[in-house]
């Protein structure tokens, strides 16, 4: 018997397997797709350089909830109205507005309608990765309750654009149901999206708030809204209009290139000698370093990068990788946090007693450049646990799954928190955000980071600098609560000894002690 052979599109296999995409079930696929939506907004307002505005509505689809309405009070009068399966899956319509860079006409089909087309596969840092979150979304709706989506959209210019449309699954095409264009007389700019999906929001409801309090935190420029089905309205204010400095496109380094790169760049390459090549395509590569690098590599500097064999191209990336005079990675194609605004995000969110932040300097892994930040908050609000909370960040994304499997989070169970006066049931937060043009996830579900040796040391270091500014700031509460204590026993017993002493020396009038009262009351106020 002959064994059939297919093809499939992008499109049909994450359909298959929408799992490894993180809607895995009805729980974690309201949650997807509210946050692949969110993250696509805050992107597009960064891209715009004005800070975010993102209001989110999830609500019963009317259509759906009359219809079971109907069947469950054909069965029991009081099962709808008191709403006993409110934890079964349900059919909700979810709706995400931005004040974004908005999607050109042109482009709005296929962004949304399209799995992995996208605008985020340039060299730079972006909260998106893989161009499947928004569509994925998308396609879940369609394949549990057979809806269109509906996107409206503009740049801000005179037109705003309407689209009804669905996905061609087989073959990752989208088709257009219905499109208007409306005049746009107020100037808006933006995105809405709007699509129904199956879901269950009673489980997803901790996690879904989780996320928006943490996307708060490490976005304090953002107004976030959210009203959930029941009406209830959750926001979350801006504290600051500073935003971070936006991220450059960058080029590709030479460490961190492989053949099918530099036969890609070959391809499309206008010049026509290798000194030009190597200065024009590669990321910190100056005439010296390319010089330098060609004669260590044996290669002709005049010689046509196009005319380099097979063998010559997994030679010249195999050189490549052992040239140690390439200059590292700069952090112009990233935007981290920033201390001040990192700051600001915990103290609005988390209203610690404390705060320490350390922003380490730019590293790379496999020649790509990362930077680290990690933060410490005591006290204030944050809970009394067992456990230090960890709060898991990759290019501003909140990570909210698979904590056990994260790098961050072994590196705390391994630290002897002993040393920095740490006990367990201590009320201390730990917040460690990683900024890179290719964040080292270990799943598509990007949920959380890889064991890489370069970003282990870097949140190792992190974590330890901002605990010993911890420790330094226990240290001194405990010396001045040992003093407290000292004082206020000075203070209480200090009448009696003036007493005593006067009785013993003989004499009628006691000594004045007022000032020197006044100065133990004085250091105990502050």
């Amino acid at each position: 018997m002959v064994q059939s052979y297919e093809q499939i599109s992008a499109a049909d296999f994450f359909y298959r397997n929408r799992d490894i995409a993180g809607f895995t079930n009805p729980t974690r696929a309201i949650f997807s797709s509210l946050r692949e939506l969110v993250e696509n907004s805050l992107d597009a307002a960064d891209h715009s350089g004005i800070p975010s505005d993102v209001y989110i509505r999830l609500s019963y689809d009317h259509e759906r909830a009359a219809r079971e309405a109907h069947e469950a009070k054909s069965v029991d009068e009081n099962l709808f109205d008191n709403d006993v399966n409110d934890s079964e899956p349900k059919i909700y319509r979810l709706r995400v507005a931005d004040n974004g860079s908005g999607v050109p006409a042109r482009h709005i089909p296929s962004a949304f309608g399209q799995v992995l087309f996208g605008s985020k596969y340039k060299l730079k840092q972006a909260r998106g990765t893989f161009g499947l979150g928004g569509t994925m979304a998308l396609l879940y709706g369609q394949i549990t309750t057979h809806k269109p989506a509906f996107v409206v959209s503009s740049t801000g210019g005179a037109r705003i654009y309407v689209y009804k449309l669905v996905v061609d699954i087989q073959r990752n095409r989208p088709i257009i149901m219905d499109r208007k264009i409306l005049l746009n007389k107020e100037g808006w700019r933006g995105t809405i999206v709007e699509f129904s999906l199956e879901g269950d929001y009673a489980k997803a409801m901790s996690r879904i708030l989780e996320y928006l309090k943490q996307t708060a935190l490490v976005n304090p420029y953002a107004n976030i809204t959210f009203i959930d089905p029941r009406g209830r309205l959750y926001k979350f204010d801006r504290v600051t209009k500073s935003m971070p400095s936006p991220p450059k496109e960058t080029k590709p380094h030479p460490y961190g290139v492989d053949v099918e790169t530099i036969q890609r760049l070959i391809r499309a390459t206008p010049y026509r000698n290798m000194i030009d090549f190597m200065r024009n395509h590669f990321h910190r590569v100056g005439e010296k370093t390319a010089h330098n690098f060609l004669e260590s590599a044996g290669i002709g500097k005049t010689r046509n990068p196009k005319r380099l064999s097979q063998e010559g191209i997994v030679r010249l990336v195999k050189m490549m990788k052992r040239f140690r005079a390439f200059l590292p990675p700069d952090a112009s194609c990233l935007s981290p946090i920033g201390e001040e605004l990192l700051k600001a995000g915990i103290l609005k969110e988390l209203k610690p007693e404390f705060v320490a932040i350390c922003s380490r300097q730019p590293s790379t892994y496999s020649g790509h450049p990362f930077i680290v930040e990690a933060a410490i908050a005591y006290g204030g609000e944050i809970q009394r646990k067992n456990d230090i909370i960890l709060y898991r960040f990759a290019n501003r994304i909140p990570l909210l799954y698979d904590e056990a499997s994260d790098v961050s989070w072994r590196i705390i169970k391994r630290i002897n928190w002993r040393r920095y006066k740490v006990a367990a049931g201590m009320p201390i937060a730990i917040l460690v955000h990683i900024c890179s043009t290719k964040v080292p996830y270990k799943t598509v579900g990007k949920e959380f980071i890889a064991d890489r040796p370069e970003v282990k040391r870097e949140i190792t270091n992190s974590i330890r600098e901002a605990a010993r500014n911890l420790q330094h700031f226990l240290t001194k509460r405990e010396h001045v609560e040992k003093e407290r204590r000292r004082l206020s026993t000075f203070s209480k017993y200090l009448p009696k000894i003036a007493r005593f002493s006067t009785e013993l020396a003989g004499k009628e009038k006691p000594p004045n002690i007022k000032k020197l009262l006044s100065s133990v009351r004085k250091y105990e106020e502050n």
